[in-house]
């Protein structure tokens, strides 16, 4: 299968015809969901190439969502009904256009960042970046998040607030800290993907709540409740992840007076709401006592930046920070300082107007490159959700973007449970280098919409 006369030295990387082949075997029929794949270093002597080429021909099939790799298993073949192509960080091949992940729309953060790191020796804090520091973060830093909350939170109250590495690693301090192994958590039926992992890793029962166009619907949450007795319904209320819903005053309403009926907490990760100015008010502002508030920078300064923070009740406070020691003991206090002098000096707020601003331009071209089909979208939202027509499903699709040069990741990644599966796909409108290249990408992903399904089937 691997005979070295197969790769030759050309246009195409011999990594990928490496991938490309194994593809082909796939589609084929002649590998199979499960199959398991010789080991690498097998492959590249057969091959005779080196062991870095055959890794990379790997990692290209595992974000094609073809193969997956097991601990004591190798690598096997992807169930394609299961899988869908998540990776954090972007992919930079020459002539591909990656849209499966968050990235800043400009460079207003780095352009910030620039005019900021000369000045941090200077600055009266800077001392204390070469200390650890409570495991609720400093207390300056505190100051200043307290402070960029209180417009949407109603209240100013630096106790409130545990500084952490990002939202992810506060929502695993949150669940760590308030629920226990087997304890069940709502969420709506599709969702932001990282939630599933961590009630994966933490013995949790991810529960799935029917949703509509409006998000989450109550009569479905009420009656989940009632049947399953959740410790806390997980919520992304301001442009949704994925689907760029945000949750009304009404609805809102109706699902903080059913989580408070059943005694249940609301975990609100409202990253995206510093985004979208007119947003209602947060569960944390009408709804203070049985809300956990997730916010931070990464999606509307930069994820780089790797800070976030939680406004919980002051007597959830020490359970979250007791998490977080326990976890990575302190977060950095270089990250926190940029953070609050981004804050203090207005730099976070001009990041922001440009990135609404950026936005703004980006979704109407996906508005006017896919007209016609059914995309939901915000002028503000970092990403759009395409629902695909039939007979196309998320695996499918984003593997046919893949061949035609674009990443973008299958709604199966975002679904809770078997049952709730979306065929749909998300598309960061961001990630792209410039407003030419995603038009360049959307063209390309209306072509394979417009175009007959079986010939992309022989490719995929």
């Amino acid at each position: 299968m691997f005979e070295k006369s197969q790769f030759t030295t050309g246009d195409v990387p011999i990594y990928r015809q490496i991938a490309d082949l194994i593809a082909d075997k796939i589609a084929e029929g002649r590998l199979a969901a499960g199959d398991r794949l010789p080991p690498q270093r097998d492959i590249a002597r057969m091959a005779g190439v080196n062991l870095t080429t055959v890794t990379r021909a790997f990692a290209s099939l595992q974000e094609r969502g073809l193969v997956e790799s097991r601990p004591g298993r190798g690598s096997i073949i992807a169930d394609p009904a299961m899988t869908a192509s998540f990776q954090s960080a972007p992919v930079d091949e020459q002539g591909f256009i990656d849209l499966s992940v968050n990235r800043p729309a400009t460079t207003g953060y780095l352009q910030a960042l620039a005019t900021l790191m000369p000045q941090l020796p200077v600055d009266r804090r800077y001392p204390a970046l070469q200390d650890f520091h409570a495991p609720e973060g400093p207390g300056w830093a505190r100051e200043a998040m307290a402070g960029w909350f209180s417009a949407m939170a109603g209240v100013n109250e630096p106790a409130q607030i545990v500084m952490t590495n990002g939202a992810q690693h506060g929502l695993a301090c949150v669940l760590g800290a308030v629920a226990r192994p087997g304890d069940t958590i709502l969420a709506d039926a599709v969702t932001y993907q990282g939630i599933g992992a961590l009630c994966r890793s933490l013995d949790l029962t991810l529960r799935p709540v029917g949703m509509d166009r409006g998000g989450m619907r109550p009569d479905v949450l009420e009656a989940m409740c009632a049947k399953h007795k959740p410790r806390a319904v997980f919520l992304v209320p301001t442009l949704h992840n994925p689907t760029t819903i945000t949750l009304d005053p009404g609805r809102r309403q109706a699902i903080a007076e059913i989580a408070r009926k059943h005694d249940v907490l609301i975990i609100e990760d409202d990253v995206y709401r510093p985004l979208k100015e007119l947003s209602p008010p947060a569960f944390v502002a009408t709804d203070p006592d049985i809300t956990i508030h997730i916010g931070g920078l990464s999606k509307c300064v930069a994820p780089g930046l790797r800070l976030g923070a939680v406004l919980a009740p002051k007597s959830m406070i020490a359970d979250i920070a007791a998490m977080l020691r326990i976890n990575c003991w302190s977060t950095s206090p270089l990250n926190a300082l940029i953070a609050t002098r981004m804050i203090e000096d207005g730099l976070v707020d001009s990041v922001i107007a440009g990135q609404r601003k950026e936005f703004a331009h980006r979704q109407a071209i996906v508005r006017e490159v896919l007209s016609g089909f059914d995309v939901m979208t915000d002028d503000v939202a970092t990403h759009a959700w395409l629902q695909l027509p039939e007979p196309w499903n998320g695996n499918a699709f984003s593997r046919a973007a893949h061949q035609s040069g674009v990443g973008v990741l299958s709604g199966e990644a975002f679904a809770v449970g078997r049952d709730s599966v979306p065929h749909a796909v998300r598309i960061n409108v961001g990630a792209a280098r410039s407003r030419e290249d995603l038009r360049r990408a959307l063209e390309s992903l209306r072509a394979i919409l417009s175009g007959d399904r079986r010939l992309f089937d022989t490719m995929i």
